[in-house]
């Protein structure tokens, strides 16, 4: 396996820790957790790729292209449908908080959201049009939204 896989799994491990020590849960935070997971499940998908890179197994790289192709044509969608979630989240949050500059768990999830609009549009972009350069900026901005969440649960 690749090592995004067990970055993965690290990631749902500190959404799901962050979940528990949290009591009572609030609307806006069930929310959050849902985008955060939704985004881990779409990144999954590089851990997928990665692996069949790394792998010298012909049967695995069978077997995860096939799964890979399977979940194809809901990657954009469940790209689409968390940014959607993380806009309501991050709307709830400030209309119970107020928009604060110099908190930085704000700062960090209005930082993560613009990134996970330039991914969702990215993301759109390379099915009308492809280009290596949306390419590797869609797979950078992925890389970049996946340790800006981290971050941004733990604070």
């Amino acid at each position: 396996m690749s090592k995004w896989f067990y970055i993965n799994f690290l990631g749902v491990t500190v959404v799901i820790w962050s979940l528990f020590n949290q009591t009572p849960v609030s609307v806006y935070v069930w929310f959050g957790y849902v985008g955060a997971l939704l985004i881990i499940f779409n990144w999954t998908r590089h851990a997928v790729f990665s692996t069949i890179r790394d792998s010298s197994i012909r049967k695995r790289k069978v077997r995860l292209a096939t799964l890979s192709k399977k979940i194809l044509p809901y990657h954009k969608w469940v790209g689409t449908l968390a940014l959607v979630v993380v806009l309501i989240h991050g709307t709830l949050v400030i209309e119970r908080y107020g928009f604060q500059w110099g908190y930085p768990k704000m700062m960090a999830g209005i930082i993560t959201a613009s990134i996970l609009i330039l991914q969702v549009t990215t993301g759109w972009m390379r099915l009308y049009r492809p280009t290596v350069k949306k390419r590797k900026t869609h797979i950078y901005s992925g890389m970049t939204l996946f340790f800006l969440l981290v971050l941004h649960i733990i604070l």
